[in-house]
């Protein structure tokens, strides 16, 4: 079983395929965290230790023990008022003004199967071999009772935590914090890797030593944000790619959040994922609950590497659904660096034969087909298709469309209401913003009120309207701003921002389960609500606004720590790029949009007919190797914060065949070789090189690395087939 309890010592015990996790109730009711790691078989409580500690509080219960304190043990759900002065995952304030909740065992039980979360996303698991836990704790004085969740993957290596508050009590208390998931160690030292970034240049990988004090990011924007991703990996300091201890934590939420990770005074580390505690005060009068988002655990005793791979693996089989988490995806090309704004019906169905010709899949009509817009002042929530602009109904321009062999894709941007539109001027309180004060614009834009269902109703009928007008088969969902008037008129404050996240997330599965076989993506100004919450309704997300080619190897490189290539949408954009204005070879940009679902960012009418007959080769490329690249095990080989060149490689899950692509980012006077060592082969296989016809031994490839050409030309490209031959 993958979940135990022992009596004696009342030790719980979760144990996957590789990973031991320990936690006891000890003889005054706190639940501690004994051990989280490699597989173990003891109870790990011997590695408690109580010591008289100067000014570290001792709860009542102990009397005179001054060697007891909650500022020092390792614990499973710390909160504030009971004398633990390290960060809390849970501070409560009762209606008398103080901040205290102090949660005792009540009991537990063990169930078959992965809990869900009613309204929000969580890892699941189809094959029903997965347990649930559930602990109970209580506040005996304000009536809290607080459940915390653990889901057992056993051979996914992956333990997921949540939460549930209740209030049971006779008298209203206020959630200020709530985590869902808290480690602590009571030994290590350990390096903190982060992503960081902006808008256009997303997941940036930090690293740095975590030191006394608290490290903490997050996000305050509404969304996961392009600032912060919310997935974190705490690392031995010596921790490389193929070797060391990694913890990571992931948080399925697509909102506000907050990762604090504190070395205390003991050299102990405490990592801490949940909601973002500032705008965030949640009244619960009695008998309500809140349900903390899930966060996803998982660890490493040889790298990163292997890391990422059972992260790719849990998000990919345990957290994407619908028809097309397996299914290959279609080559677009997207119309907004065609055309923008400036386009119309005949415009679409050009583009559309120029992709028919070079065997692109789909055409995507982006921004500016619907209501008045002409540019970003105005039109959003006046979901009706100007007809007008595109000189047909849009059933017409999807016939026309398809007639010529492809596919129909469309954009929109539901959650967004511009202050010029027939619908801002109907509903004006439709939109979130401070009663007396004048809002704060983003992209010139507001956001819709989400947190109320009579808003979400009207623009989901309005965008029904629009699907069922002909054979739509993908939808990219767009959210351009951040929310910054956090104020309804029907939500309780506090409460909006997370209530508003829920919202999105039912109009979402109402959409999928209205619309089962449109493909639909997610972007929030590219990159800016990348997380694992939004891949619950939308198996793949553009990964940034910049479709630059260098600068997605670093993008893309951040990206692939915790998300899967199965998830990340890439094109090849027009030169002079249109976000950095930088010129790279149409190869390189290919090499580097196909580590992802691949597609095409510009007008195929500027191409030369050499680079048209490229791009039919790109997509013959692709093609077959779509699958490989989808399903197989991804491995990073280089930094391109610090390498001269940046690789990766996908490899089948058999070992016998492997995609090697490489970009040379340095170019010098008598140039040395780069040798690239391979992972993921067969030892003693041999392996054939599909171009030149050359064989090689995996473990030749692996340990002494492959000689990439040394070229006099800017950012040259390699793709290497591999297949094995014995």
């Amino acid at each position: 079983m993958a979940i135990g309890f022992r009596q004696e010592g009342r030790i719980f015990t979760l144990d996957t395929k590789h990973t031991s996790y320990r936690m006891k109730v000890d003889e005054y009711g706190f639940l501690l965290h004994l051990y989280y790691g490699g597989r173990v078989y003891g109870n790990m409580d011997y590695l408690l230790t109580c010591y008289d500690r100067g000014f570290s509080g001792n709860p009542w219960d102990v009397g005179n023990d001054r060697t007891y304190s909650l500022d020092v043990l390792p614990q499973e759900y710390p909160v504030m008022g009971v004398g633990d002065f390290r960060n809390s995952a849970l501070i409560v304030r009762n209606a008398d003004g103080s901040d205290c909740c102090d949660l005792r065992y009540i009991g537990h039980e063990i169930k078959k199967g992965k809990y869900g979360l009613p309204g929000l996303p969580a890892v699941y698991d189809d094959s029903g071999e997965a347990q649930t836990l559930e602990i109970t704790l209580g506040d005996k004085v304000s009536g809290m009772r607080v459940t915390l969740l653990y889901g057992v993957l056993e051979e996914a290596d992956i333990i997921t935590r949540s939460v549930i508050l209740e209030n049971r009590g006779n008298k209203g208390v206020t959630v200020e914090k709530a985590a869902s998931a808290c480690l602590d160690f009571v030994t290590g030292s350990f390096d903190m890797l982060s992503f960081y970034g902006r808008h256009t240049m997303e997941r940036n990988l930090q690293r740095e030593a975590l030191r006394h004090g608290t490290y903490a990011i997050g996000s305050r924007r509404g969304t996961s944000s392009h600032q912060y991703n919310p997935a974190v990996i705490l690392a031995d300091r010596s921790a490389t790619e193929d070797a060391g201890n990694c913890y990571g934590m992931l948080f399925v939420y697509s909102g506000n959040f907050l990762c604090e990770a504190e070395r205390d005074q003991y050299d102990q580390t405490r990592l801490l994922m949940g909601l973002q505690s500032d705008v965030f005060h949640y009244t619960l009068e009695q008998g309500e609950k809140l349900t903390v988002p899930e966060t996803i655990l998982c660890y490493s005793d040889r790298g990163l590497g292997l890391l990422s791979a059972r992260f790719h693996a849990c998000i990919g089989e345990h957290l994407c659904r619908g028809k097309f988490r397996d299914a290959p995806r279609p080559v677009l090309l997207n119309s907004w660096e065609a055309a923008y704004f400036t386009f119309d019906g005949q415009t679409i169905l050009k583009l559309a034969k120029s992709t028919a010709a070079l065997g692109i899949d789909m055409i995507v009509m982006d921004d500016g087909w619907f209501g008045k817009r002409e540019d970003d002042n105005s039109g959003l929530g006046d979901w009706q298709v100007n007809e007008k602009k595109l000189g047909c109904t849009l059933r017409e321009l999807i016939d026309k469309v398809n007639s010529e062999g492809v596919k129909f894709g469309i954009w929109i941007e539901p959650e967004m209401v511009s202050e010029d539109s027939e619908l801002y001027r109907k509903h004006p309180d439709w939109a979130l913003r401070i009663p007396g004060r004048e809002p704060v614009r983003g992209r010139n834009q507001l956001v819709l009120d989400f947190t109320r269902k009579d808003v979400r109703d009207y623009i989901f009928e309005q965008i029904c309207g629009i699907l069922d007008q002909g054979k739509i088969e993908y939808v990219k969902w767009d959210m351009n701003r951040s929310i910054v008037d956090v104020f309804s008129g029907e939500t309780a404050q506090g409460k909006v921002t997370y209530q508003y996240v829920l919202g999105v997330y039912e109009f979402l599965e109402r959409l999928l389960q209205r619309y089962p076989d449109i493909l639909l993506e997610g972007c929030s100004g590219g990159g800016g609500r990348f997380d694992a919450g939004m891949l619950y309704y939308t198996p793949q997300i553009w990964c940034s606004d910049n479709t630059d080619a260098l600068d997605r190897l670093r993008i893309q490189y951040g990206t692939s720590f915790f998300y899967p290539a199965s998830t990340v949408c890439s094109h090849v954009s027009a030169v002079p790029n249109h976000q950095t204005g930088r010129s790279v070879s149409l190869h390189t940009r290919g090499v580097v949009a196909m580590a992802g679902a691949f597609g095409y960012e510009l007008d195929p009418e500027k191409l030369t007919e050499e680079e048209k007959a490229s791009v039919r080769e790109q997509i013959r490329k692709y093609k077959g190797w779509e699958a490989l690249i989808r399903r197989g095990s991804y491995y990073r080989l280089s930094d391109p914060f610090a390498a001269a060149y940046t690789a990766w490689m996908f490899v089948s899950k058999d070992r016998s065949r492997a995609l090697l692509s490489v970009v040379m980012l340095e170019m010098h006077g008598n140039m040395t070789v780069s040798y690239v060592k391979l992972k993921g082969l067969d030892d003693t296989s041999v392996y054939r090189d599909t171009e030149s016809g050359r064989r090689y031994y995996g473990a030749d490839l692996m340990k002494a690395g492959l000689p990439m050409p040394v070229e006099q030309k800017e950012y040259p490209a390699y793709q290497i087939e591999l297949i094995r031959e014995t």
